[in-house]
């Protein structure tokens, strides 16, 4: 897979006249070789217990009953799981079930640089969910994701019947019930391997194998960010002030309510009058973003001066402030202060590369003990990994 972003394969325009607005279909989009083929997904069925839901058959929009495709273990610690059945996963797969795999990029490592991509593209955290499909049996029926998607058909053929939406940006936990799907859709797509298709939140779909061949594609779903999400982290930042720390005096005169919610609201304009607000829920929700944390076995004690150990970042959300006198890094929930001639060294760890220690100390004109030091804090705070062969 090259290193082109996914939102410039959806459009230079993409951000800002698509991304939560409407659909993209745009084919060809994505190289997706090396991403993931039918031997990796038979590698993963075969070396993980995948319980459900995290590994799933649906037919028809009903989930299979994990008993008619595995058969159940009972360990020897009385613990029991079920080992996946080759021959009965076929046949329910024959009958027009469909596959589904959650997290695959938490097992699988080039869909893990897939999403961090695109969070770092998007800034929000990314899940990537595998589909395998065979027939023309909706495995999910007409329905609609609480989050946006990003899909990339990897194999095969899929086809998209787009509806469009009954109620605007609908939520998980809401207040109101979309209502029923339309009857005719406003776009009917096949997408083939190399596609990327986005889906707003809300849009209703339904998807099927339909074209007389197997279908493998993976959805990267975004995590929503709302004004309700900021309201909460804004109500964080009203506690360094007493109106907003003191107990609401509820049993209290009507004119000392009224003097309390008074006091409440002109702290909330001044806060919600910050023309840099957005911006900076952005930067705090990027620094506490953990990523995917990796061990950096065996070295449980200190980072070796060893010009061959590589390094990359655990979180794509990284954000890097320069000063006169400082470098500030705020990432995985840590921020880390070095002096500027860290920032050789960080740069391209923000930027998502994998380098060497030797590499990042020319670059810097720092000592390799010296990068080596630097590293081990960013491990010790989870921030970073190393190894010989990431």
């Amino acid at each position: 897979m090259t290193n082109t972003s996914i939102a410039a394969c959806l459009g230079e325009d993409f951000l800002a006249q698509a991304l939560h607005r409407e659909y993209r279909h745009v084919p060809s989009a994505l190289d997706i070789a090396g991403l993931m083929t039918w031997d990796d997904l038979n590698q993963i069925l075969a070396a993980h217990r995948l319980e459900p839901p995290r590994m799933r058959l649906s037919r028809d929009g009903e989930t299979l009953l994990v008993g008619g495709y595995t058969a159940p273990v009972a360990t020897r610690r009385h613990t029991v799981w079920h080992r996946l059945h080759p021959a009965e996963l076929h046949a329910r797969l024959l009958e027009g079930a469909s596959l589904a795999l959650d997290s695959a990029d938490e097992l699988h490592p080039p869909l893990a640089r897939l999403v961090e991509a695109i969070e770092r593209d998007l800034r929000t955290r990314v899940q990537a969910n595998v589909y395998a499909s065979w027939t023309s049996t909706k495995g999910f029926g007409v329905h609609w994701d609480d989050h946006d998607t990003i899909v990339v058909q990897l194999d095969g053929a899929k086809r998209w019947r787009i509806y469009g939406t009954t109620r605007p940006y609908p939520l998980h936990r809401d207040i109101e019930d979309p209502g029923e799907a339309p009857i005719e859709p406003v776009a009917d797509l096949v997408l083939h391997p190399g596609d990327v298709l986005y889906v707003p939140r809300g849009v209703w779909h339904a998807v099927s194998a339909d074209q007389g061949v197997r279908s493998l594609h993976v959805t990267c779903g975004l995590q929503t960010r709302t004004p309700s999400d900021l309201m909460a982290w804004v109500s964080e930042q009203l506690l360094m002030h007493v109106d907003w720390r003191r107990d609401l005096p509820l049993l209290a005169a009507p004119d000392v309510q009224a003097d309390a919610v008074d006091g409440m609201r002109k702290r909330l304009a001044e806060l919600l009058d910050d023309p840099t607000l957005l911006a900076r829920y952005r930067a705090a929700i990027d620094g506490q973003a953990v990523g995917r944390m990796v061990p950096s076995l065996p070295y449980i004690d200190a980072i070796p001066a060893e010009g061959s150990l590589r390094v990359r970042l655990t979180t794509a959300r990284a954000v890097l402030e320069t000063g006169e006198n400082v470098v500030t890094l705020s990432a995985a929930g840590n921020v880390y202060e070095f002096a500027p001639a860290a920032e050789a060294v960080l740069r391209p760890l923000v930027d998502g590369r994998t380098m060497d220690l030797a590499t990042l100390a020319e670059t810097a004109g720092l000592a390799l003990e010296d990068v080596a030091g630097l590293v081990q804090e960013l491990v010790a705070g989870q921030a970073a990994t190393v190894g010989s062969l990431l």
